[in-house]
C-alpha cells in the first residue's frame, strides 16, 4: 500500500509555486562569468547550471515556476524563453522571468535573497499557492520536491529548510544547522568557524542545500517584517531562516529522503559548483564509466534547450591523424581529428589535428588549432586556441597568461586570448 506521505506528495505541487533565485553575481567563478549569471553557465556537455533545479520542479510536478534574475541575466533569460516557454499557460502551467524592477521604489534593486522574493510580493500573492518552494538556481543535484514538501505538511511547522550531511571541517562553508531528536531546528548560522555537530555524529554537520519550504502567508509577513527592519540584510539564510529558528518554526528535511539517483552505501549527490576547481571536478567526474551523478536516467531527465546540430563526428584515420575520444562526452555538431581524453566537449567543438585535450572542459564552439596541447583546464565559449598551443603543463608560463586556480586548474577566455594578440 502506497505511504501517506506518498499519497499526500501527488496533489501538493499542484498548490505550490517555485521561486529559483538566480540573481547572484557569481563571482567565484571569476572571468567564466563576466557574460553571463552563475545560473546561466554551461554544465555537463549541454546543459545550464539553473537546468537542473527546473528539471527538479517539473520531474516533481510543480509547473509554476518563477525566476527572479538580475545581474547579467540576458544569456540566462534568452535560455529560459527558448528551453523552457512550452508549458502550457492555459493549464496555469508556467516558468516566468521575474527580473529586477524597483518594483517598491525607484532607489533600490534586490538587496538580498528575501529582499528580491519581497520587491516581488505583489506576483507571488497573485499566484494563490498554498506553499512557496525557494530554490537556489545554481547547485548540480536531482531532488523529488514533492516528497520534501510531504515532509513540511506532515511536520506542520512554517518552515522547512532541506540539509545534506557534510564533514564538519567542510561546513564552515555553509548555512549550518543544530537540529534536536524530531529534526526542529534548534540554531541556524551562516558559515560558522565552528559548526554544530550532528547528535551521535561529531565529525559531521547538517549544511543547508538553499532549498526552503515556506507556509505562503507565513513567508509573506515575514518578508514584510523583514523589509522594514533597517538591521537586516534581507537574506534568508542570514536573517529569515534565523527568525523561524528563534519562534521554534523551522523543521530540517534530510535530503536523502528525497534525493534521487542515491546508490546504495553512497551519498546523495549535491554539488555548489561555485568556484572554477569545484566547476572543474564536477564536470570532470561525469566522465567516469559511473558516475555518481546520472544524466542517463530516463525517469528523471534533465530537460534543456539545444540548438539542432549534425551528429558528433570523428575524422580521419592515418597513423598519428585520427580522430579519438577515450572517456568523454562529446556533444553535437564536434569534429575530432584529434586526441581527447577524459574532457567534456560542449556542442560545435573543433579539434583538429594532431591537438591532444586531456581532463579539460570545453564550451561551445571552442577551437583547438593544430598540433596544440590543453590539459586540466576550462575553456570559455567561442575561444579559438592557436595552432601549437601548449595550456596546462607550465604553472608559471599559464599564470603570465591565463587565470590559474588554487589547485591549477587553468582558465581561459576570449579577453585572455586578445591580450595575446591570438
Amino acid at each position: 500500500m502506497i505511504s501517506n506521505r506518498i499519497a499526500t506528495s501527488l496533489d501538493l505541487p499542484n498548490r505550490a509555486v517555485a521561486l529559483v533565485l538566480a540573481g547572484g553575481r557569481g563571482s567565484r567563478l571569476m572571468n567564466l562569468t563576466d557574460r553571463r549569471a552563475k545560473p546561466a553557465v554551461y554544465f555537463g556537455g549541454k546543459f545550464r547550471i539553473i537546468d537542473f533545479a527546473l528539471s527538479n520542479c517539473l520531474n516533481s510536478g510543480i509547473r509554476r515556476i518563477g525566476v527572479l534574475t538580475q545581474y547579467k541575466s540576458h544569456s540566462l533569460m534568452r535560455h529560459i524563453q527558448r528551453g523552457w516557454g512550452y508549458l502550457k499557460g492555459e493549464l496555469n502551467e508556467f516558468v516566468d522571468v521575474m527580473p529586477a524592477q524597483q518594483r517598491l521604489d525607484e532607489a533600490n534593486w534586490y538587496q538580498g535573497t528575501a529582499d528580491a522574493v519581497h520587491q516581488n510580493h505583489d506576483i507571488v500573492k497573485s499566484f494563490r499557492s498554498k506553499y512557496i518552494i525557494i530554490l537556489a538556481g545554481d547547485h548540480i543535484y536531482k531532488m523529488n520536491y514533492a516528497l520534501a514538501l510531504a515532509d513540511h505538511v506532515e511536520h506542520g511547522r512554517e518552515v522547512t529548510v532541506a540539509c545534506i550531511e557534510v564533514a564538519r571541517q567542510d561546513a564552515t562553508a555553509f548555512g549550518v544547522m543544530a537540529v534536536d531528536a524530531d529534526d526542529l531546528i534548534t540554531h541556524f548560522v551562516e558559515k560558522p568557524q565552528d559548526p554544530p555537530a550532528i547528535p551521535g555524529k561529531p565529525d559531521r554537520a547538517l549544511a543547508s542545500m538553499g532549498v526552503y519550504i515556506f507556509n505562503t502567508d507565513y513567508l509573506l509577513r515575514e518578508l514584510a517584517r523583514d523589509a522594514a527592519d533597517p538591521q537586516s540584510s534581507h537574506d534568508f539564510g542570514k536573517d529569515i531562516i534565523p527568525r523561524a529558528v528563534r519562534d521554534g518554526q523551522a523543521y530540517a528535511h534530510r535530503f536523502e529522503d528525497s534525493a534521487v539517483g542515491t546508490r546504495d552505501g553512497e551519498a546523495p549527490y549535491w554539488r555548489d559548483v561555485g568556484t572554477i576547481d569545484a566547476y572543474w571536478d564536477a564536470n570532470i567526474d561525469l566522465t567516469a564509466t559511473d558516475p555518481q551523478l546520472n544524466l542517463y536516467d530516463d525517469r528523471w531527465p534533465i530537460w534543456t534547450y539545444q540548438p539542432q546540430l549534425p551528429p558528433a563526428k570523428f575524422v580521419h584515420n592515418m597513423g598519428e591523424r585520427r580522430g579519438i575520444a577515450i572517456e568523454s562526452l562529446v556533444s553535437g555538431g564536434c569534429i575530432v581529428s584529434g586526441h581527447v581524453e577524459r574532457s567534456l566537449m560542449f556542442s560545435g567543438v573543433r579539434v583538429h589535428s594532431y591537438s591532444h585535450v586531456h581532463l579539460s572542459v570545453l564550451l561551445p564552439n571552442v577551437q583547438v588549432g593544430r598540433g596544440a596541447r590543453i590539459t586540466r583546464a576550462v575553456v570559455d565559449r567561442g575561444c579559438i586556441i592557436p595552432d601549437g598551443m601548449v595550456i596546462g603543463e607550465d604553472p608559471a608560463h599559464d599564470a603570465a597568461r591565463f587565470l590559474c586556480s588554487e589547485t591549477g586548474i587553468t582558465l581561459v577566455t576570449r579577453e585572455m586570448l586578445q591580450r595575446l594578440g591570438v
